[in-house]
C-alpha cells in the first residue's frame, strides 16, 4: 500500500496516514477485509516512526475504519453502506471546517466564501455536462 507523506505539509504525519487510508477505503481501493501492512512495515515504507503509524492505526480503529485482531494484524472493517455514507459526510464536513478556517485566516467573509463555493459548484456542474 502506497502512502505518500509530505514533511513540509502542516498536517501532522499521522493525520496524513489516516486521511490517505480512509480515502482508499471510501473509494473502494481497499475493500472490507483487506489486510493492512503491519505498523512497523508501514512506518518503514512511509519513512516515519512506529509511534506515528501506531497513532494513525489507533485513530482509524477509533473511527471504525479498521479492526485489529491480536496476532493477526489490522484489516479494513466491514462497513455497511450507511457507515460509509456517514464517514464520507464526516470527511466532507472536516474539509468544510478547514475551508472556513482558512477563509477566516485570509480575511474572506462568510458571504464571499459562500459565493465562491456556489461558483465552484456551478463550474463543476458545467464540467460534468460537457462530458
Amino acid at each position: 500500500m502506497h502512502i505518500h507523506l509530505s514533511f513540509s505539509n502542516p498536517v501532522p504525519l499521522y493525520r496524513q496516514i489516516v486521511d490517505q487510508i480512509k480515502e482508499k477505503v471510501l473509494s473502494g481501493e481497499l475493500p472490507p477485509g483487506t489486510p493492512l501492512p503491519s505498523i512497523r512495515q508501514l512506518a518503514e515504507e512511509a519513512m516515519t516512526s512506529v509511534i506515528t503509524t501506531k497513532r494513525a492505526y489507533s485513530e482509524l480503529e477509533n473511527e471504525g475504519i479498521i479492526v485489529t485482531r491480536p496476532g493477526l494484524g489490522s484489516f479494513v472493517a466491514d462497513l455497511s453502506n450507511s457507515d460509509l455514507k456517514e464517514i464520507r459526510e464526516d470527511s466532507v464536513n472536516e474539509r468544510i471546517q478547514d475551508l472556513i478556517t482558512t477563509a477566516r485566516l485570509v480575511g474572506i467573509s462568510g458571504a464571499r466564501l459562500l459565493k465562491m463555493v456556489r461558483e465552484g459548484l456551478e463550474e463543476e456542474t458545467k464540467g460534468y455536462e460537457r462530458q
